[in-house]
Parts: structure tokens; C-alpha cells; sequence
């Protein structure tokens, strides 16, 4: 129902054409509107896919680890104090994990299974991204080509 929404809609649009102007950067082909139009607006590498292999990663985990604790206290509310200090540190193991899947699903698309284990995000994708306007992509390739030329300016000091 959000995407609905006129203004939110149009940021969804730009996140299709950030993606697009992705895939042409590491494509190595010249960014240009036409040139990124023909590109899909469906990353493997998506924070949104990330954050829903995150999800997935957490459940695996703390559904495996959570059950084999003790109880920490006969009070409930201490019981859960005390899984939200284990829980708190293990968010950086977790989403380096989910960074490592996204990163190596992002290199292995040409594998059945990799896509299909990327699917959910994908699928997910489909909902946070909108075809682009030509404006849309402009933005879109005007931010890496900025990058680009950030990485080869020799460092300030």
C-alpha cells in the first residue's frame, strides 16, 4: 500500500535505477541512460535482500543456540534482560554472515541453486524498486561516476 503513495513510489524508482547503474558500473559498459536502461532492477547484492538474509541468519541461530541456555533467573523479565545482552553482540557475527552469503550469491547467480537461494530477496526486490524515468537514471549514474572520481583524486591531508 506504501508504494502506492505518490512520493514514495518515486523513491522506489530511484532505487531501481541505483540498482540498473550498478550493474552497468560492474558490467564495465559506459554509463549512459541507454546504456543502464537495459539493465534489471533486481541486485543480488540489495540492502534489502541483505536484511532479509540477516533475518533468516538470526532465526537459524538463535532457534539453534537460544533452546541449549539455561535460565539465567526464575523472573521472567531477567530471563529476557539477559538474551537481549547475548542477543545484542551477536548482530555483528549475523550480518557479517549475511554479507558473506549476499557476497558469494552475488558471484554465483549462474548456479541454480544460488538463485534460488536468493529468490525470497529477489522477490522482495520486486516490491522496493519501481522501473526508473530517464531523470531517475540520470541521478543514478551521475553518484558512481562521483565515486569513481573520488577514488582516483589523490588524498587531501
Amino acid at each position: 500500500l506504501i508504494s502506492q503513495w505518490k512520493e514514495m513510489a518515486r523513491v522506489l524508482g530511484y532505487h531501481g535505477a541505483e540498482h540498473k547503474a550498478i550493474h552497468a558500473l560492474e558490467a564495465g559498459v559506459p554509463l549512459t541512460p541507454e546504456n543502464v536502461q537495459k539493465f534489471p532492477r533486481l541486485h543480488p547484492r540489495c540492502g534489502t535482500s541483505f536484511l532479509l538474509v540477516t533475518m533468516v541468519v538470526s532465526i537459524v541461530l538463535f532457534s539453534a543456540v537460544f533452546p541449549l541456555l539455561p535460565e539465567f533467573s526464575q523472573t521472567k523479565w531477567l530471563n529476557q534482560l539477559a538474551y537481549v545482552f547475548i542477543k545484542v553482540p551477536l548482530m555483528f557475527p549475523i550480518a557479517g554472515i549475511a554479507y558473506e552469503v549476499i557476497r558469494f550469491a552475488a558471484g554465483h547467480m549462474d548456479k541454480r541453486w544460488v538463485r534460488t537461494l536468493m529468490l525470497p530477496g529477489l522477490t522482495l526486490q520486486r516490491l522496493t524498486t519501481r522501473e526508473p524515468s530517464a531523470e531517475q537514471l540520470e541521478v543514478a549514474i551521475a553518484a558512481p561516476a562521483d565515486v569513481e572520481v573520488e577514488k582516483a583524486a589523490p588524498a587531501r591531508r
